[in-house]
Parts: C-alpha cells; structure tokens; sequence
C-alpha cells in the first residue's frame, strides 16, 4: 500500500516481448544462428541458402545437389537457438 492514498498500488500489465515465444531469441538473431550453422558444415557451406525468420519460423529456400545435403541443412536448422518450425523451400538442382 502506498502511504497517505489509502489504496493498493495497480497492479503492472505486461506488455508483449517483442522477441519470439521460442526462448525468447529475436527473429534477427534466429535467423543469423541458422545461417551461421549451416555455413560452418563443409557439405553445405558453398551453396546459397536463404534463411528467412517471422516469429520463430524458418523458410530455407535455395538450391541444393543432392536430398542427402537438404537432410543436413534441416538438421542443422532445426538445431539452430530460437527456431520454432522449419518451412523446407530447399530443391534439388535439376
């Protein structure tokens, strides 16, 4: 209670994180950790994938040689800090 006003303080409203739900990481900072573990693996990190993140959700788009390497770039994304879904835009170059 507040001295002298006679009533209880009003409680705090939370307002929302602007930071994704899934542990709180950013979406700028989901999408650097994806990218920055798929250009650490030797099979992967000479091909162009683009990550794109809205509110823990990751598309990879881009254009892989084999499924064996868009296997590997799911893993290493789902893996990722802060992903919260995978969306695979990931094709095999024809």
């Amino acid at each position: 209670m507040l001295a002298g006003c006679g009533k209880p303080p009003e409680p705090r409203i939370a307002l929302p994180a602007t930071n994704t739900a899934a542990g709180n990481v950013s979406d700028v900072d989901v999408t650097e950790h994806v990218k920055t573990a798929l250009h650490q693996s030797a099979a992967l990190k000479s091909f162009e994938i683009a990550v794109v993140t809205l509110k823990g959700d990751v598309r990879l788009i881009g254009v892989l040689d084999t499924q064996t390497q868009i296997d590997e770039a799911l893993r290493i994304a789902r893996a990722a800090d802060g992903v919260h879904a995978i969306h695979d835009e990931l094709t095999i170059k024809p």
